[in-house]
């Protein structure tokens, strides 16, 4: 039988069902406790998952038994979280990004170094089927050297749907800090790390109204870019453009990620799901075909990256939704923003490994 490491969540919010939901699919994970600030929601949510202890934050991290927590709070609150369960000795895992700040980033990092501790972040959607396909053909030359990529995040914002969106249009939200993530993260795992980038960003409707309920007519103040264009210099050497955008009314045909190589292009699907498809074309062919995926967990698998960092727990290996990774999309999601306010490149001043492919023996073997 496998080993199971016994796992608690912090923030019992939407996105804490699809991760209750998806811990038992995994072998390695035993979600033991859930909490909240608000204690009746954690309740709610263990009842309604089968989670036998609900409870509240100081409760959970006392707890000896729980060895890492799931963090699922709001993105102010992550580093702040992080922090606290580092220093109670449990390794950590939050929902995208990492931080808000470089400053608190860097801070999660070394404060897991400083305990021996395990950090380990959304988005894991790049160690789905698609991608895992995408980055197979790379690696296996199908497209030949990668020359460059587009990648495009264009929609009409979070006010239309949400039930309460405002903390989207202020520090640490926006188009880049929300889907950002996503699609950096999937970059790096397809490029490598990135050398340095551009950024022109803007605040193109300064208020907004809420059209969805329960809060409808309520209006928002915007202090945030909500529309941003970037070019990135990747380390190979592979040159990519970016749009993130709330600002876009009418839709878009875009692509959500292309890769150019020097003999094809390969069309990635939405990073922000974790199955295909994937197309390719290649230099002498007339018509991008349909590439079967080569990997499981193609439906909403959010907590594989869970499950690849208890495997690193129990084995030593590295896990690939890791800190550094995190902290190094951090890094360049600010980029954006700070290239355009001063009108020059950013140097990115962190790296990371890219993320260990995942193997067919690897899959078969979890």
């Amino acid at each position: 039988m496998m080993e199971k490491l016994k796992v608690g969540i912090i923030g019992c919010g939407f996105i804490s069902s699809i991760y209750m939901q998806n811990c038992r699919k995994f072998d390695n994970l035993e979600l033991v406790a859930c909490a909240d600030l608000d204690v009746e929601r954690a309740q709610s949510q263990a009842k309604k998952y089968n989670i036998p202890k609900a409870c509240t934050v100081d409760e959970l991290l006392c707890d000896p038994d729980i060895q890492l927590i799931i963090n699922l709070t709001i993105p102010k609150a992550h580093a702040a979280v992080c922090i606290q369960a580092l220093e109670a000795g449990k390794h950590v895992y939050t929902e995208k990004p990492l931080a808000v700040t470089r400053e608190e980033g860097k801070k999660i990092i070394d404060t897991a170094k400083k305990h021996n501790l395990l950090v380990g972040s959304a988005p894991d959607t790049f160690l789905g089927a698609g991608i895992q396909t995408a980055i197979q053909l790379i690696e296996q030359g199908e497209i030949g050297i990668p020359i460059g990529a587009s990648a495009f995040m264009i929609n009409r914002g979070h006010e239309h749907w949400h039930p309460d969106p405002a903390f989207y249009y202020t520090e640490g939200g926006g188009p880049m800090f929300d889907m950002g993530p996503y699609y950096l993260t999937a970059l790096v795992s397809l490029l490598g790390p990135i050398k340095r980038l551009a950024g022109s960003t803007c605040i193109s409707y300064p208020e907004r109204i809420v059209l969805s309920e329960p809060k409808a007519g309520t209006k928002i103040d915007v202090s945030t870019p909500t529309h941003i264009s970037g070019t990135i210099d990747f380390a190979s050497g592979a040159i990519a453009t970016i749009t993130t955008s709330f600002d876009a009314f009418g839709g878009t045909t875009l692509p959500p990620i292309e890769i150019y190589g020097s003999k094809g292009t390969l069309l990635v699907p939405d990073p922000n799901t974790f199955g295909g498809p994937v197309h390719i074309r290649k230099v002498d062919e007339k018509e991008f075909t349909d590439v079967p995926l080569a990997f499981s967990h193609s439906e909403n698998s959010r907590g594989l990256g869970v499950s690849d960092m208890v495997q690193s727990i129990l084995t030593g290996e590295k896990h690939r939704a890791n800190g550094e990774l995190a902290y190094h999309v951090l890094e360049a999601m600010h980029g954006f923003h700070e290239s355009s306010e001063n009108g020059v490149y950013y140097k990115m001043k962190s790296t990371c490994e890219r993320p260990e492919p995942i193997t067919i023996k690897q899959q078969a073997n979890r």
